[in-house]
């Protein structure tokens, strides 16, 4: 027999339970990974205060570069406290679904919202991704050619495994190209969408100022989340160059973006773990390091951001 809802539940809007989903998400993912985050609070009782709020201090810096990286990718201008509000919201769903999913759906909801048609709002995410790892790239290898000793990773970034994931790109590659050549409709979609894409890029590059926030925020953000690596490697003393730990996070950020977790969990801290070591930091201080770091930007930033992500989705701004 059907069971029928009361009629106070059948007129109570479906948006009105939406601001509880990513609360409700995020308490359930704290509460699965408890120990992980009780022990990153036990390492970091012994460390420098001064050095940590250091690292506080950046990682909410952090969200300004890519608050320019997002406004390079559109021409129009977007409201600056919205946009700032969108970005830490998108943070925190970024940490919900894989391969930055989560922010990307945040902020196409945020460009929808502010007017930008819905193909121009996707080719800004798809700038957007092009874009951020070509200044990781590009700040990875600055700062490798000023480090003293080169790089001598046996892990995450080995010859066999570059030219493993290599390989990989390069299948998935023809096979995207296949499905391409057999589905003509999709052919057109995507033809249509990079006509889109490469039109507004463009006009973007025409522009100085946006072609600055573009490339400035590519930079900007990982220098930033670097400097971060920096300051709790310091607090915990560990026995590194900062411009050597800061090319192990860089090379780190970029092994685990093989792997599309959710916010990198797990990915970021295994490579990360690899690279400290491979510059030659004790295994013990390493460990508490990682822990360290993804505990100030990933797991302390993460409920602010779900109750602001909350506040947007009720006020109708995503």
């Amino acid at each position: 027999m059907a069971t029928t809802l009361p009629p106070a539940l059948r007129r109570w809007p479906v948006r009105r339970l939406l601001p509880v989903v990513p609360l409700v998400l995020v308490g359930a993912w704290v509460a699965g990974n408890w120990s992980v985050f009780s022990s990153g609070l036990g390492e970091l009782r012994g460390a420098d205060r001064g050095w940590l709020t250091a690292a506080a201090l950046l990682t909410v810096a952090c969200w300004v570069p890519v608050c320019l990286l997002r406004q390079g990718t559109v021409l129009e201008p977007l409201p600056a406290g919205r946009l700032f509000a969108s970005q830490v919201a998108a943070g925190s769903a970024n940490h919900l679904l894989p391969a930055g999913l989560g922010a990307h759906v945040v902020t196409l909801r945020f460009l929808r919202v502010c007017g930008v048609p819905s193909t121009r709002a996707c080719a800004s995410l798809a700038l957007y991704s092009l874009t951020q790892p070509l200044g990781r790239y590009g700040l990875l290898v600055a700062l490798a050619a000023l480090s003293p000793d080169p790089l001598s990773f046996g892990g995450p970034l080995s010859a066999e495994r570059g030219l493993t994931a290599l390989a990989l790109l390069v299948a998935l590659c023809g096979v995207a190209a296949a499905v391409l050549w057999r589905v003509r409709s999709l052919r057109g979609v995507v033809r249509n969408f990079l006509t889109t894409a490469l039109t507004d890029a463009r006009a973007l590059h025409a522009r100085p100022a946006r072609a600055a926030a573009l490339w400035g925020g590519a930079v900007g953000t990982p220098a930033l989340q670097a400097a971060v690596m920096v300051a709790v490697a310091r607090a915990l003393d560990l026995p590194v160059p900062g411009i050597e730990i800061a090319v192990a996070y860089l090379a780190a950020s970029l092994a685990a973006g093989i792997v599309p977790t959710p916010g990198g969990i797990g990915s970021v801290e295994a490579a990360l773990l690899l690279t400290l070591v491979g510059v030659g930091a004790p295994l013990s201080q390493a460990t508490a390091a990682v822990l360290g770091f993804r505990l100030i930007t990933v797991w302390l930033p993460l409920v602010p951001g779900a109750l602001v992500l909350a506040v947007l989705v009720r006020r109708k701004v995503i």
